[in-house]
């Protein structure tokens, strides 16, 4: 069976952030994400992973400012010393919270910048990321977000991202696999998988539409559960998804796979 890290940015938020750690570990998860750890110090962060047996899987470099709309600032020309102090301050939170890998949202492509500025700056970027994570033993992935819930994103499907990666020619750059996006986007979802499984570093899930719990929407989980498992994928599983009710009592599609 997967094993599946419950994403703090969505997950048990009728707590507080710090507070959803506990809440995690006492449903049974052993992994966690979220979309950024930088509201909060870095060894704040690791004593409530301590304290309740947590690994750190996966969060962002940096995104620019999110509450003002940014969705990442790697394809912006007019942001690429911001994005590489992003990456030193992304560094020094793996490190700290032991985690060993960090994704890279590509952002909206801001007005007055064509597709293939943003591409060069995007791949330019990776490159300078994937070097330097790779110097201190962390992973770099990148991951296609749908464009109908964010419309402009830069990176939008799986042929995409792998184009974009090979560009890059980077070993320590991988892709990360989300199957609501990709759903949207592209559908045709186990043969995808299986067609590019080693280059899919990370995987993450919420059904369609919705974007709730697995078991909510059109797409069929326990099959591709199977599937990941027969084609060999070990990684995590992180559940970015917006619970229908609450998050406990969504949690039942978890339970039977036990």
């Amino acid at each position: 069976m997967p094993k599946f890290a419950a994403n703090l940015s969505m997950l048990f938020n009728e707590v507080d952030f710090l507070q959803r750690f506990e809440q995690a570990a006492n449903a049974g998860f052993q992994g966690v994400e979220y979309l950024f750890p930088y509201d909060f110090e870095a060894e704040t962060i690791r004593d409530v992973l301590d304290s309740n047996q947590l690994q750190q899987v996966l969060f962002n470099l940096p995104a620019g400012d999110w509450l003002s709309g940014d969705r990442g600032i790697a394809v912006d020309p007019k942001r690429v010393e911001e994005f590489q102090q992003g990456v030193a301050k992304a560094i020094h939170y793996a490190k700290a919270l032991n985690c060993d890998q960090v994704n890279c949202l590509a952002g909206i492509v801001p007005d007055g910048v064509s597709q293939q500025q943003a591409e060069d700056t995007f791949v330019s970027n990776l490159r300078f990321a994937a070097q330097a994570l790779q110097e201190n033993g962390i992973r770099l992935i990148v991951e296609a977000i749908n464009t109908r819930d964010i419309p402009g994103f830069f990176l939008t499907n799986t042929k995409q991202a792998l184009d974009i990666i090979e560009k890059v020619g980077s070993d320590n750059l991988n892709f990360q696999y989300d199957i609501y996006h990709m759903q949207i986007m592209e559908g045709d979802l186990a043969p995808t998988l299986s067609e590019h499984i080693g280059q899919i570093q990370h995987v993450q899930l919420a059904d369609n539409p919705g974007r709730h719990e697995p078991g909510t929407g059109e797409i069929n989980y326990p099959f591709l559960f199977k599937h990941l498992d027969s084609i060999g994928y070990d990684g995590w599983i992180g559940c970015e998804y917006k619970p229908k009710t609450t998050t406990h009592e969504g949690l039942g599609w978890l339970s039977q796979l036990a």
